[in-house]
């Protein structure tokens, strides 16, 4: 398919006297995978209703979805993360957080889009819980079918680093690398308390480093406290950052069980109280 004819394409199911077609470079080069005929629609609606002016170059991509830089109406910033609807390999692989998520109750067999739709709309559904929270995520925006809108977390198109590559360049100082972890913790215990979430796949690559502060990214996996492996995925996220401080970092860290102790002895606590 040449790019001439996927312009042709979104002008052909945009609805007459719409606002002018998407037009980048960067959108075709994943064409075949992301846009198909409904992601196209949901893209044009989301235009239509205000929340996206003009998608630009893609930021990152993954084995879930596709994120880009986006421009909304008003000149801000905007990420937009699309999922991809035609991954057998991710629906494999996200069992593990929907088998005992109330929220996926007798889903095994939706077919790939319906299951990615949901998807989508539980990491809106955790952004928001988390952000409500005080933990300092991308502010969602809106869910529409496969696509998510939110905060974009950097400048002009470029996406702030992960706090591994932010590391890897040298960047980070041992006192800044104390206050980061503090404030990643603390992020957790807020999660667990307030958002009462487990984000469940938290590292040093879904960190990023915005103005010197922690933002978590990759929300989507995050369960729920009555998920059946919650404690055992807070353990790992704890384990996880803890490692990548102590190991790669090189400075002194408190005991992993004790933080685990602290988050989860507080809320209990707390709800005794």
């Amino acid at each position: 398919m040449a790019y001439e004819e996927f312009e042709e394409r979104i002008d052909r199911l945009r609805p007459r006297k719409e606002e002018p077609r998407i037009k980048d470079k960067d959108l075709f080069e994943t064409v075949e995978e992301v846009f198909d005929r409904r992601t196209i629609m949901t893209i044009i609606e989301l235009q239509r209703r205000k929340h996206l002016k003009v998608l630009k170059g893609v930021i990152s991509a993954g084995k879930e979805a596709r994120v880009y830089w986006g421009k909304a109406p008003s000149g801000e910033d905007v990420a937009v993360k699309i999922y991809l609807t035609a991954t057998a390999e991710f629906k494999k692989s996200i069992w593990k957080y929907i088998r005992g998520d109330p929220r996926f109750e007798g889903i095994r067999k939706l077919p790939t889009r319906k299951l990615m739709e949901l998807w989508a709309r539980k990491e809106f559904g955790n952004l928001k819980r988390m952000y409500e929270a005080g933990v300092r995520v991308p502010k969602p925006h809106i869910c529409l079918g496969n696509v998510l809108i939110m905060e974009f977390i950097g400048r002009d198109g470029k996406r702030a680093p992960l706090l591994k590559e932010y590391h890897e360049a040298g960047l980070l100082t041992e006192s800044e690398a104390k206050y980061i972890l503090s404030k990643i913790i603390d992020y957790i215990g807020l999660m667990y308390r307030k958002a009462k979430l487990v984000h469940g796949d938290l590292s040093e690559y879904n960190v990023m480093i915005y103005d010197g502060e922690p933002v978590i990214i990759d929300v989507s996996q995050a369960v729920r406290l009555d998920h059946p492996h919650a404690h055992e995925f807070l353990m790992r996220d704890i384990r996880n950052i803890i490692r990548f401080f102590s190991e790669e970092v090189g400075i002194d860290t408190p005991d992993e069980e004790d933080v685990y102790r602290s988050i989860v002895l507080e809320e209990e606590e707390k709800s005794e109280g």
